[in-house]
């Protein structure tokens, strides 16, 4: 009785901790003018299982006057 309670509160604490959003890192680096309707852009993203991270970089590719 004793290890079914123990195996019941192990499995519950590992349901928890997979539920559990790990943390991750969001950059914008927005260097594309505000009148620019299509602004060139990279989008990059890792997940390495315990931390995420995604990348935004936007910039205008016409000269700006």
């Amino acid at each position: 009785m004793r290890n079914r309670q123990i195996v019941m509160l192990i499995a519950a604490a590992a349901l928890l901790a997979m539920a559990v959003r790990h943390p991750s890192a969001e950059i914008n680096i927005l260097t594309a003018d505000a009148s620019d309707r299509t602004p060139h852009q990279v989008k990059a993203a890792v997940d390495l299982g315990l931390v995420a991270f995604r990348l935004l970089i936007t910039w205008t590719a016409k000269g700006l006057t």
